[in-house]
């Protein structure tokens, strides 16, 4: 049993990566796939190539050039959506997600993904997975500018969906974004301790964690 009380439960805002999606595809890309290809093309070991790329991450995360496809294509000069395809297999929707989106759905709830990626990834993903025939409503951050990290996201976001805070479960895999909504108001908010399928589950303190949405079913009303 967790405590968020369904029934006062209106809208559900959930993230995509790591909340929808297993975090393998991205951890891969990011972590593994881009090092590779620019040890290569730099003519570097992959160890520096690694320590490069987590330099240049590190100036820019919790940004939205973090997130941003046109950002690191100009970066690293390298075709960055070209390079996902290549990986594309890889992108999966958690098991345990369609019965939870199915039984909000029946459920009444309005259902909202939000997600910091990048236009581009956001298409790729739901070319690749089909989430749309479950979610109504596909939002990127990039379209007003800033990250779920940013208070000023929250206040437009609001102003776009027209939800009320008191009554709109949020759901996310990152610390910092918990925190972000938490700071705004967001009344109830559960944390995914297992974003990754090939990585141990870790607790996000101070939030409600859950491992595996089935075992919300029977609490949704």
């Amino acid at each position: 049993m967790t405590n968020i009380n369904w029934s006062k439960i209106n809208t559900v805002l959930l993230d995509m990566d790591g909340t929808l999606l297993d975090l393998n595809f991205d951890t891969e890309f990011w972590l593994e796939h881009i090092p590779d290809i620019i040890a290569q093309k730099n003519k570097i070991s992959l160890q520096q190539a690694k320590s490069e790329m987590m330099q240049k991450y590190g100036a820019v995360q919790g940004k939205i050039e973090w997130y941003c496809l046109d950002y690191w294509q100009k970066e690293l000069n390298l075709p960055i959506l070209e390079l996902k395809q290549e990986l594309s297999h890889l992108i999966k929707i958690r098991d345990d997600v369609i019965p939870f989106l199915d039984t909000l759905k029946a459920a009444g709830k309005r259902i909202v993904l939000v997600t910091n990626a990048h236009p581009d990834s956001l298409s790729l993903k739901i070319e690749k997975t089909q989430l749309d025939l479950h979610i109504s409503e596909l939002i990127s951050c990039h379209i007003f500018g800033v990250t779920k990290e940013c208070q000023t996201l929250w206040q437009q976001l609001q102003s776009t969906l027209n939800f009320d805070k008191h009554s709109t479960l949020f759901v996310d895999d990152s610390q910092q974004v918990l925190l972000a909504a938490q700071e705004f108001g967001i009344k109830y908010i559960m944390a995914v301790a297992n974003p990754n399928s090939t990585i141990p589950a870790k607790n996000i303190d101070g939030f409600t964690n859950v491992l595996d949405y089935r075992s919300l079913l029977s609490e949704i009303e």
